[in-house]
This record gives C-alpha cells, sequence and structure tokens, in this order.
C-alpha cells in the first residue's frame, strides 16, 4: 500500500531537523515525573520510534511535540517555531483515535479537514487519494463507530494526513490490530517517510522497533538510548543463537539445569514455548557450551540458528544495565492440587472443542472449530480482526451458547457455568475485568473473596500478587487512573491468585515492560508446571513464541495448529533480506513486480517471500537492476512466526 503526497509538502519540508528537544521535563501537580530532560533531534523524513512500556512518557512526549500540553521545563521546537504554533504542520493520532462515532467515514474525513481550512478542490483529491490508499473508500458513508480497530486506526491517520502535514504524530497505532492490518500500517508510514513527512510513532511493541529507521528506547521518563536499530543491535556485541531441542516435552528439564549452571560465553539463556534463546558473545564458544551441557544430561538438540539480537534482547540487557533489577521467584503461597485433578497426567484433557460452530442470524462466526488443551500446556489463539477468537473464548468459558458442536471443560459437558467450574476457571481480559473505581487492593480483595479463596490464605496471596506484580508502590492508587501496563499486572494476579485450574488470558502483557514481561511469562509458565491449563489469545507474535502449541484462525476457522517451529516449518518459500541503497525505491520496485504480499519493510531492509532461494535471488536482483536500485546485499532469513502467520493465513483466503 503505497501513499502519494503533493509535492507542496515536500516543498514545505525544507529544514533537515524537524523536532528538537532539549532538557525536556514534565512534572504534574501529583508530584509524577513524566519527562526526564528529554533531549533528541528527529530528521526530515525520519520514521521515528518512541519504544517503551506504559508509563514510560510516550504519550505526554508526543502531546508536547503537538502542542497540546505544556512542558515543565525546557525547548521544543518544531521546523523552527513553538509547537502551538506549529500546529497546522502537525497530524497527530492519540491513543484513543480521536474519532466522532456518531459521524461517517466521509463526515470524520471533512470535519477535520474544515478544522485546517482545506478548500473543497484540495479536500475532494485528498479525500479520494488517502481514503483509496487505507482501503476505506467504500466504506466512506459507514459509521466510524461501526468501523473494526484497523480501519479505526486507518481512518485517523487520513484525518491526520488531510491537511497534508510536515509532522505526523501517533500514539500506539497498531493496539489492537491483526498482524496483517500491522504490516499494513508500517508500510503506510514507510511510504510516507519515503515522500518527505515526518513520522513519530509511540508503542510499547519492541519487534515494531525494527520496523523505524532511527528510535529512542524510553523508560520512566529518561530516553535510554538513540540510535537505527541496526546500531543498537550492534553495540550490544552479542549473537543471538535460537536452539530447538528434539523432545518438546523436556524443555521444562533444560531450563532448570541452564539455570543452575554459570556459564563462560553464554550472556543470557531464556526459554519460548518450544525452543531456547541465547545471548552470548562468542556464537561458537556458546553453541559448544550448550551442547556439551545438555549431552552430559541426555538431552538432544535438534538445531541452533544464529541471527542478530532483537530489539528486546538490546531493551532488556539496557535495562539490566540501568539497574532495574528482576523479582527474584516468590513461591506461591501453600499449592493444593485440586480434587478433579488429583489424579492428572500430562496428556488429560482440560478444554476439548469438537464441532463447535456459532451463527449470529445469517452470519456464521464459527465454523467447525476442534481444538484440546491439556493440562500443563500453555495454548495460544491467534487470528486476524474478526476471525472469530473472542466468540471462541466465550462459548469455551460457558459465556456463549454454540449454535451446535460441544465444549468440555475441566471434564464437565452439561453445565458450563456451575459455581463449581467457575472456581476453578480464572479469566482476564483487557477490559471489564478491573474495578476502576477501586484502589487496587480493593481490587484484590474483592476477587479474593468472590474466588472463596480461604480467610487464612487471603492475606498471604495478595501479599505474593503484590511482590510478583510489583504492585507494592500502587497499592492505595485508584485503578481507573493508572496505565494499561500496571493494570494488566494487577489483572493477572486478580486472575491467577485463587489457583485455577484452567486459565483465559486475554493480551496479558500489553504495555508491560520488557523485564517485568518476562517475570510475568515466568510466573505463566510456573502455573503450567503447577498443572494449570492456559489459553491465551494475542495480536502480538513476538508473544505467541512463549506458548507450547499455537492455533491461527480465520474466517471463523482453524486453519494450522502446532508448535512454533512446526507452523514457521508451513511457510511455503524462502524469505529473503535485501538492502539497498534506497529502501523505499526497492520496496516500491519490488512490490510493484511482486505484488504486496511477499514483500514488505523493516527498517533499512526489505523482507521478500521467494518459492526458490536461487531463483528468488535472481528475480530480486533483476528487478532491483532494471529499477536502478543498487542493491547492497541479498540474503536468506529465518522465517518469522509473523511472516508464517500472514502466508498461511492469506493462503486460506485464497490471496
Amino acid at each position: 500500500m503505497v501513499i502519494s503526497i503533493s509535492q507542496s509538502v515536500i516543498q514545505k519540508c525544507s529544514e533537515a531537523n524537524v523536532v528538537t528537544a532539549r532538557n525536556l521535563n514534565k512534572r504534574y501537580k501529583n508530584g509524577t515525573e513524566a519527562l526526564k530532560g528529554i533531549s533528541l533531534d528527529i530528521n526530515k523524513g525520519d520514521l521515528f520510534g518512541l519504544i517503551g512500556p506504559d508509563g514510560a512518557g510516550k504519550s505526554t512526549l508526543l502531546r508536547i511535540l503537538a502542542g497540546v500540553m505544556e512542558a515543565s521545563s525546557g525547548s521544543v521546537v518544531i521546523n523552527g517555531t513553538a509547537p502551538r504554533d506549529a500546529r497546522r504542520l502537525i497530524g497527530y493520532v492519540p491513543e484513543n483515535c480521536a474519532l466522532y462515532s456518531e459521524l461517517t467515514v466521509e463526515e470524520n474525513l471533512r470535519y477535520q479537514a474544515g478544522l485546517y481550512g482545506v478548500s473543497a478542490q484540495c479536500f475532494a483529491t485528498l479525500r479520494d487519494t488517502h481514503l483509496k490508499n487505507m482501503g476505506l473508500l467504500k466504506f466512506s458513508n459507514r459509521l466510524a463507530g461501526h468501523l473494526s480497530g484497523g480501519m479505526k486506526q486507518k481512518l485517523a491517520l487520513c484525518c491526520a494526513l488531510v491537511s497534508e502535514p510536515q509532522l505526523i504524530l501517533l500514539d500506539e497505532p497498531t493496539t489492537g490490530l491483526d498482524p496483517i492490518a500491522r504490516r499494513e500500517l508500517w508500510q503506510i508510514l514507510a511510504g510516507l517517510s519515503r515522500e518527505g513527512v515526518t513520522a513519530v510513532v509511540a508503542t510499547p511493541f519492541l519487534d515494531e522497533a525494527e520496523r523505524c529507521n532511527r528510535i529512542a528506547l524510553m523508560y520512566e521518563g529518561s530516553i535510554q538510548q538513540t540510535g537505527t536499530p541496526p546500531e543498537l543491535q550492534k553495540a550490544l556485541q552479542m549473537r543471538r543463537l535460537e536452539v530447538t531441542l528434539t523432545d518438546e516435552q523436556r524443555s521444562r528439564d533444560v531450563l532448570k539445569v541452564v539455570e543452575s549452571v554459570r556459564f563462560k560465553h553464554i550472556k543470557d539463556i531464556y526459554l519460548y514455548g518450544d525452543h531456547l534463546e541465547i545471548l552470548t558473545q562468542d556464537a561458537r564458544g556458546g553453541a559448544a557450551e550448550l551442547r556439551e551441557l545438555l549431552s552430559s544430561k541426555n538431552i538432544d538438540i535438534g538445531r541452533i540458528d544464529e541471527t542478530e539480537p532483537t530489539m528486546e534482547n538490546v531493551f532488556v540487557t539496557r535495562l539490566r544495565e540501568f539497574g532495574v533489577a528482576e523479582i527474584p521467584p516468590i513461591q506461591f503461597p501453600q499449592r493444593r492440587i485440586s480434587v478433579n485433578s488429583a489424579n492428572w497426567q500430562q496428556n488429560d484433557i482440560a478444554i476439548r472443542a469438537q464441532n463447535l460452530n456459532k451463527n449470529f442470524k445469517d452470519f456464521r462466526a464459527v465454523e467447525n472449530v476442534e481444538l484440546e488443551i491439556r493440562f500443563g500446556e500453555i495454548y495460544g489463539l491467534l487470528g486476524a480482526n474478526g476471525a472469530g477468537k473472542s466468540t471462541t473464548i466465550k462459548m469455551l468459558c460457558g459465556l456463549l451458547k454454540p449454535t451446535s458442536g460441544t465444549v468440555v471443560l475441566a471434564g464437565e459437558s452439561k453445565d458450563l457455568r456451575s459455581r463449581d467450574i467457575r472456581k476453578r476457571i480464572g479469566y482476564m481480559s483487557q477490559k471489564f475485568t478491573l474495578y476502576d473505581g477501586l484502589t487496587v487492593a480493593e481490587n484484590l480483595q474483592f476477587y479474593a473473596s468472590i474466588y472463596e479463596i480461604p480467610l487464612n490464605l487471603r492475606a498471604r496471596r495478595m501479599d505474593w500478587v503484590i511482590q510478583v506484580c510489583d504492585l507494592a508502590a500502587i497499592t492505595k492508587s485508584v485503578v481507573g487512573r493508572l496505565p494499561l501496563g500496571c493494570k494488566q499486572r494487577i489483572a493477572f494476579g486478580a486472575a491467577v491468585m485463587h489457583e485455577p485450574d484452567i486459565m483465559f488470558l486475554d493480551e496479558p502483557t500489553a504495555g508491560v515492560d520488557p523485564v517485568a514481561r518476562r517475570q510475568l511469562w515466568n510466573l505463566i509458565r510456573d502455573f503450567a508446571v503447577n498443572k494449570a491449563a492456559i489459553l491465551i489469545t494475542t495480536h502480538y507474535l513476538d508473544e505467541a513464541e512463549y506458548c507450547n502449541r499455537l492455533a491461527f484462525m480465520a474466517g471463523g476457522k482453524i486453519i494450522t495448529q502446532g508448535s512454533g517451529s512446526e507452523i514457521k516449518s508451513q511457510l511455503q518459500g524462502q524469505v529473503m533480506e535485501v538492502k539497498t541503497y534506497n529502501t523505499q525505491d526497492g520496496y516500491r520496485s519490488l512490490s510493484s513486480a511482486l505484488g504486496h504480499r511477499p514483500v514488505s519493510v523493516f527498517g533499512d531492509s526489505i523482507h521478500v517471500l521467494v518459492d526458490n532461494l536461487e531463483q528468488g535471488t535472481q528475480a530480486i536482483t533483476t528487478i532491483l537492476r532494471k529499477a536502478g536500485c543498487e542493491t547492497k546485499s541479498i540474503r536468506p532469513i529465518a522465517c518469522s512466526l509473523e511472516d508464517a502467520f500472514i502466508d498461511i493465513v492469506q493462503r486460506s483466503q485464497g490471496d
């Protein structure tokens, strides 16, 4: 998807340095320091990422840059003037999109154009251009309130572009978007960057950092590090090893082994669903050291793939260097064994769906879904917006009656809403889980009561949640005033402190910083080790890597299931990393010749899915040469779960 910006915008962008901030501070009336000495320079045409968890100060910084909030001290210059005087040059998309739900798509766009004094003639041209490029033209008469999350984000971006801004500010624009819509949005932003428009994007998702050409890592109101993704990866002076085991069931045994060893070459090691991730300064030495250790324990390694460190590796390592301590393991108070699972075995089924269907009048939301989730398993359910995930979860929980098919939950198939079944389930949702008018402590007390945790255990269980979820400083805070990352930690603790046999977790770590995210996943894994069956839904595929098994949904159907490695192996083709001296020209040429589906931009590189390594390399080289794009490098790279997801889903839809 490519957006064309008029030459008038390019001519207006004469200054190379679009944003200059020096020693920027923001202190709220309650004493909270949201920003602490922020200094940065953002250049014309930058696709600049503000990367960090909720509470890092990203939204505050964007509001100040947009001219809708004043800094407490320091200076900000936008194209040579103060932000409040540069508003006509700025397109700002806040986290909630700021659309009028009762207006149509076109009415929202026309209203925004009117605020900026866009002429009727210019509006007609811009309307057609932006709505067409965003895939919204045929929905121009639909109410904004009836759009999907992805469509709302695209409409909000259209509204920001209708004034032909020089600077676009977007606050977490991909929240709630499925992987396909998310990739499309980043392609749009890359196209804007090519046309000379500067884009500043705030996001808590570290995999998105690799799509920016420059980033700033933010934490607790400060910028910890700035540079291009390759610069930050190189500065880490590490290599990443992805180690796949031949026996997936022994992965937990492996973790116990490696955690008790002091390595010479390995600096960090972490367990994902079916593989280990290792950071080492010596890839060969680290691999040899791990092979020797596991061989002594009769554990076989399937394969070892060496790659650059991810941005999560970079951020976690830097946070540790800055003194962000990880919370040590804290034992769950007085574990118990459920009467119904006392004879639990590894392969016992906790959740089973057979031929599950759900119709809403003439629309079939879920079709012939079949799945089995075992006790002790972490199972991820992924899908595009509207794929049927939420409807499926509601039927599995007993909140929605299927049109046909059967659900077995903890051995019960008839009354899934019985009191006994409710007590054995933990449910965490991003919405409607917590009571915003209560404090953190009051929410925990409420959930301890409704789950009937014995009185002699309640205080200990609540203390455990406060410690492992790092809530001690906010126990008296009203939940409604807290950022999403804090709410997620509270909601997780509330959902699990009664030690349920079955857990349903909806986006459990959204907005949580990388170190805290790993800690939460350690807790999730610990519950799985102690027999809990855990079903997780997420849009973010780096999160899905933590699961033992996954299912992809599309069009109401489950189109594939398996471990992360098994699903990656289903990718039809080879992913190539292409680097040219002009990334956007290279992307335009390749996507024009090959189609948009197999081509995507990641920062300063282009990823291309080809059917054959040799023929694909030759085709890419020929296309770029004919387009006059000089090639730096072309090499095959490992398939990501996102690559596999998009390929499998689009093949299932016949694209």
